[in-house]
């Protein structure tokens, strides 16, 4: 049995084009893995920590090898807390908007708390760095007003998927499997976000 975690990061509901491709590739993922569990973690109903203070106090004093103070190490449980809670997932969905051609705040919060040495990556002078998050299967549903795919002509403004397989990757992640609802905006939505889903449950009948 196994565990897929569904990371959500629009906060538009029923309005989100992520969350209803997201939503069809849950469907079918379950009508196929009947026994395996589901978890969303909706990030605007998440308090996430500030990473400020005595945490990042913390994350250095790791990169350097030394104890944590008392105050630190409690500062650091709480990260610590996020990240197991991330790996405990064997596959992730990964569903979220485009804003300012990037990605919402939450998620970038989310992130930061994520990519911390020890937990999700190490990093030694002699192999450099080096991914934790292993052996994971991941599917990013990216939802876009506009159209930045390749052949769009507009690839140069897209820093959300770029950053998410480059943040991904570094952390551990090779198999990832994206699916673009791209253009939104147009009149021709109900079509991008039907062939959104098309590609949604191909994907998650083999996930």
């Amino acid at each position: 049995m196994s565990k897929l975690l569904h990371i959500q990061s629009s906060p538009r509901g029923d309005r989100s084009a992520s969350i209803e491709v997201a939503t069809h590739f849950i469907e079918t993922y379950q009508a196929t893995n009947s026994s395996d569990t589901l978890e969303t973690f909706d990030l605007w109903e998440t308090s996430l920590p500030e990473f400020d203070g005595e945490t990042i106090n913390a994350r250095y004093a790791v990169l350097q090898g030394t104890s944590h103070t008392p105050e630190q190490s409690a500062a650091w449980e709480v990260v610590v807390k996020i990240a197991n809670h991330f790996k405990s997932a064997d596959k992730i969905l990964l569903s979220l908007p485009m804003w300012n051609f990037s990605i919402p705040y939450k998620l970038k919060h989310y992130i930061d708390l994520l990519a911390q040495p020890g937990l999700t990556f190490s990093f030694t002078p002699e192999e450099g760095y080096k991914g934790l998050v292993t052996g994971k299967p991941l599917a990013v549903i990216y939802a876009r007003g506009g159209a930045y795919g390749s052949g769009s002509g507009a690839e140069g403004y897209d820093q959300q998927s770029v950053y998410i397989k480059q943040i991904f990757g570094f952390i551990g992640f090779t198999d990832i499997q994206e699916i673009l609802v791209e253009p939104t905006l147009s009149p021709t939505k109900v079509e991008t976000v039907a062939a959104a889903k098309l590609l949604a449950a191909k994907i998650a009948s083999v996930f």
